[in-house]
């Protein structure tokens, strides 16, 4: 069992391989999963929509697709968790923990809803686990819909934008990077852990 969980993970965090086997289905479903199931707090966001800019820059994708498919998975994404969220309320918070469900990745993305509120859809967009649990949160508490659809669509749009087209002109500009590709994609990850590693650490001190 464990053999198949690590190789489901070395996978999954193959980016670039990722994309080619997936395609353009792939990101949406992935997107999608990422934001919208609770199982989906695993999954290489950020990265993957920078390396799909990559991939565009040399012509694999085109990049009004991109941005138009994957904002709709994302913001459909973070509706289907908002639901999710409005429909079991509080009995998340007693479900038991699993092999991909903990309820600690609940209380943290809780306790940042509570300090920052709606800004946290829009904010979560960029932090990995957060985004997975922001909507669902956001749900449970009884958020406006009106009032969640709006931070939904805004930061769906700033997400994707900003990472599709940051990976496509950073294509266009540094020569040769897919032969560095790996790299690259290991310093969105670290980039996009920091903020809640420095979240973690001050509560710690």
């Amino acid at each position: 069992m464990m053999d198949l969980v690590q190789q489901v993970f070395q996978t999954v965090y193959n980016v670039p391989e990722l994309i080619r086997l997936g395609g353009l289905i792939g990101l949406i479903v992935i997107v999608f999963a990422e934001t919208g199931l609770l199982i989906g707090f695993f999954l290489p966001g950020d990265s993957l929509l920078v390396t799909a800019g990559l991939f565009a820059a040399r012509g694999d994708f085109s990049v009004p697709v991109l941005l138009l498919t994957l904002t709709v998975a994302a913001i459909v994404g973070d509706a289907t968790g908002y639901w999710i969220g409005r429909r079991t309320g509080q009995a998340l918070y007693n479900r038991p923990d699993s092999l991909l469900f903990r309820k600690e990745h609940l209380r943290i993305t809780h306790e940042f809803y509570l300090k920052h509120g709606g800004k946290t859809i829009v904010f979560a967009r960029f932090i990995p686990i957060v985004r997975t649990f922001a909507p669902v949160v956001a749900g449970a508490v009884a958020m406006p819909y009106r009032d969640f659809a709006l931070f939904n669509i805004g930061g769906g749009v700033l997400w994707v934008a900003s990472t599709v087209l940051g990976g496509y002109f950073l294509g266009l500009i540094v020569p040769d990077i897919e032969r560095n590709i790996h790299l690259l994609v290991a310093g969105v990850i670290v980039a996009s852990l920091l903020p809640p590693l420095i979240s973690w650490w001050r509560n710690r001190t």
